[in-house]
């Protein structure tokens, strides 16, 4: 048991035997006015304080929080001096009310008493279409949401909703109308994930090429799905756009060469596949230097190269690093 845990049982076993010897020696009702009284006299100072705030503020809130201030400090200047019991339960009870209201209140934000009051086919009957949402959205009836969202014109709020009921295609298709409508690429990349979780590869692929356009390291995934579903045309394509990237990358930071020569190497050029990796057993090398850690990355890339004696004294060396930092 840590620490907070046993503080906190602590704090609530020492809370039960001071409640229980008010009761044993003072009786039940004693007890009671005096919980009564610390919660009133709580609500009291939080009402202090807030009022002070909202003064300060010039609040529209500020009459709640003085009604507020009023009935808690009468309520606990009732539990200590008892004159007026039924006083103390009438406020007791409207506090309740209120916390009921509230919380019904924020349960459903942004509706008016009357579309709170209504059902959602009968608010859809009558046009209300974003609250009809909102209410099939709350029994999760995400199908008929998405609709009405629709009809709302709050299209993103209707793919999520179809999201939520698995019609994936269906929050692809509205994805890529936004991403078209708002020329956002955000969206494309919303799309083509709906897609993929519907089966529709080839329209997740399109999208997440024009996605690509935008963040480039996307263009190997693109090539990727193409592969997978069998478009060679497009697969080498995507390639060369991901060649493209990675190589202006690669005169930047090369750790990226490693990225070029496989890439080559799937488009079948041996010879600046053998040069790119090359390149980045060099970069390693020289990355070696400072980090010894590195040495397994050369050794790695020279056995790629078929270079075993290299290889080896690379691995040799990594091996001997890795034996001090472990001893």
């Amino acid at each position: 048991m840590d620490r907070v845990t046993a503080g906190i049982i602590a704090v609530v076993a020492l809370i039960i035997v001071i409640a229980g010897s008010i009761w044993y020696y003072f009786g039940l009702l004693a007890l009671v006015r005096l919980i009564l009284f610390t919660g009133f006299f709580g609500l009291a100072a939080l009402s202090a304080i807030f009022s002070a705030v909202l003064i300060y503020a010039r609040s529209k809130y500020l009459i709640p929080a003085l009604i507020s201030l009023v009935f808690s400090a009468y309520a606990a200047y009732q539990c200590y001096a008892w004159q007026h019991p039924y006083h103390v339960a009438v406020i007791a009870i409207g506090y309740i009310l209120v916390f009921l209201a509230g919380l019904w209140w924020i349960s459903e934000p942004d509706l008016s008493l009357y579309e709170r009051l209504r059902g959602a086919h009968s608010l859809e009957k009558a046009g209300r279409f974003r609250a009809a949402a909102r209410k099939y959205e709350k029994k999760a009836d995400y199908t008929r949401a998405a609709e009405c969202y629709l009809k709302a014109g709050l299209a993103e709020s209707a793919a999520w909703c179809y999201e939520k009921a698995e019609k994936y295609e269906k929050a692809g298709e509205i994805y890529e109308r936004l991403a078209v409508e708002k020329g956002d690429s955000y969206y494309w990349k919303e799309a083509y994930e709906m897609y993929r979780k519907a089966g529709e590869n080839l329209k997740a692929a399109k999208c997440l090429e024009r996605y690509a356009e935008d963040e480039p390291w996307f263009w190997e995934d693109v090539a990727r799905i193409y592969e997978e579903n069998g478009d060679e045309e497009n697969a080498r394509r995507a390639w060369m756009r991901a060649l493209e990237y990675y190589r202006k990358e690669a005169e930047e930071d090369g750790v990226f060469w490693e990225d070029v020569a496989k890439i080559y190497e799937k488009m079948g050029d041996v010879e600046r596949a053998r040069d790119a990796m090359t390149k980045f057993a060099e970069y390693c090398e020289n990355e070696a230097k400072n980090d010894p850690a590195w040495w397994k990355h050369v050794a790695e890339a020279y056995e790629h190269l078929g270079e075993k004696e290299k290889a080896e004294n690379a691995m040799k060396r990594y091996s001997e690093y890795r034996s001090k930092t472990e001893g």
